[in-house]
């Protein structure tokens, strides 16, 4: 049996997925909203998460259990489900150390297959991604520009960001000009919208 746990923001969308995981006998399917949801309701953690790629948060996947390979004789696999032309999503994906790649758009029997492989401890990655995949790599702003850009893109004036990053007001307008310039942005906003559906932000 493999426990599976469905991690998705979206109510309807995270019951069609149970639902659909629940077809294959083998699993055990658990499910749970947003960012915050990566513990499953086992007392030990499930062996496959099937996250939306949006609903992941990298750094709690990796703190998601105190539980390790020694313990549980396993080590936990994270699917994400990702969109096409989205990067940026799939390099923090993989920063969080996903093992399997699905598109949101594929075939359902794909997805089942994906959870057996990665549950064996076997990397998929689904053919449909494979460009952006090769485009990962290439985010070119650096992680201090993607913070100041996304306090920016969240409406936070140029002294606000300063403070709460402590710097200075001239050193956040150059990190702005930078991600503007490096976006091919023709302004702030630009940059944003650029950044954002790239999936950098």
């Amino acid at each position: 049996m493999i426990r599976v746990h469905v991690v998705h923001g979206v109510g309807l969308f995270r019951s069609a997925l149970v639902a659909l995981l629940r077809t294959e006998k083998m699993f055990d399917v658990s499910a749970a909203s947003g960012r915050t949801a990566l513990r499953g309701p086992y007392g030990v953690p499930p062996h496959v998460y099937v996250a939306d790629i949006d609903s992941l948060d990298s750094s709690e996947y990796r703190e998601r259990a105190g539980a390790t390979r020694d313990d549980l004789g396993y080590e936990p696999a994270l699917l994400v489900l990702a969109a096409v032309r989205r990067p940026g999503s799939l390099r923090k994906a993989f920063d969080a150390g996903a093992l399997g790649y699905v598109n949101k758009d594929g075939e359902p029997g794909l997805l089942m297959d994906a959870i057996h492989n990665v549950a064996r401890g076997e990397r998929f990655i689904d053919e449909s991604l494979a460009f952006d995949f090769l485009q990962a790599g290439k985010i070119p702003l650096t992680p201090r520009e993607l913070s100041v850009l996304s306090m920016a893109a969240e409406g936070a004036p140029i002294e606000d960001i300063a403070r709460s990053l402590h710097l200075s007001q001239g050193t956040i307008r150059n990190y702005l000009a930078a991600a503007i310039r490096k976006t091919g942005g023709r302004n702030r906003m630009d940059a944003v919208r650029i950044s954002q559906g790239a999936g950098w932000l």
